[in-house]
């Protein structure tokens, strides 16, 4: 299994994804929408792991890499979102999402080779990555829901089960990305001698927490404030972004990240 495959599995994934999305707008197809989602993510596994195999090191030294995590996890959290709050149309955007991402990869593939620096080649490493992009891509839903409420979101009742689910999304997104600082963390002590250096990705990373803890606590304290709630949960999925792939375009974190690896 080599990076020439992954079309093939990719839009096979992708036309599951869209049908059981659209079958999940009419009544009585929520078994099929489900067995749908699910197939397209098996297929979506079956490659991931294939290229593991191949590369015989995880997939998940450079950024189209994590992309392509990204990727899998983004309908993965819209099938657990749909299964437990019945929102019909997260389908839809989870898919649509995900498939830009496929073609960010698609259309700018980088070099996938067994090339792997001693300090990925820790066992803390894919653990680490995992448990983030798991996050990455439960806050994407939480952000899609934020969205939902401030333009298509008229009614109060609705408005209120919105900011509910953005609320049960974001605990679950901090609690994995609580974990995988801690996971990193471990791992820098264990590869650089220390557990935090304050490196430019490091920075962003603790930005990026503190703007969703900055959410809950606002919730909390302002839980009739709406707008104002979404609007902060959007501002901190750009900072997630920048902690994802925005700093490598700072000039602080050219040449001088230990986060650099290709």
């Amino acid at each position: 299994m080599d990076w020439n495959n992954f079309i093939y599995f990719a839009f096979s994934a992708v036309i599951c994804w869209a049908i059981a999305a659209l079958l999940a707008y009419k009544p009585h197809n929520y078994r099929k929408s489900v067995v749908l989602t699910l197939a397209g993510i098996i297929l979506f596994s079956l490659f991931i792991g294939g290229l593991w195999l191949s590369l015989e090191r995880p997939p998940m030294r450079t950024m189209g890499e994590t992309r392509l995590w990204y990727s899998f996890f983004l309908p993965v959290a819209g099938l657990i979102t749909y299964i437990r709050w019945k929102y019909k149309w997260i389908l839809s955007f989870s898919t649509a999402l995900s498939f830009v991402f496929i073609c960010i990869n698609l259309f700018r593939p980088e070099i996938h080779n067994k090339a792997l620096m001693p300090a990925l080649q820790s066992p803390w490493f894919a653990p680490h990555v995992i448990v983030y992009m798991i996050a990455y891509a439960v806050f994407s839903v939480a952000t899609l829901n934020a969205l939902y409420f401030l333009i298509i979101t008229k009614q109060a009742e609705k408005q209120t089960s919105t900011l509910a689910l953005c609320d049960n999304l974001v605990y679950v997104g901090i609690a994995f990305l609580t974990i995988g600082m801690l996971l990193g963390a471990i791992w820098a002590k264990a590869a650089w001698g220390h557990y935090w250096s304050w490196d430019p990705k490091e920075t962003w990373a603790a930005a990026t927490w503190m703007g969703y803890l900055l959410y809950i606590h606002y919730r909390l304290h302002r839980p009739k404030k709406w707008k104002t709630a979404s609007w902060l949960l959007i501002f901190s999925f750009i900072l997630l972004q920048i902690c994802w792939f925005g700093v490598n375009y700072l000039p602080a974190a050219r040449g001088m990240s230990v986060h650099t690896y290709s």
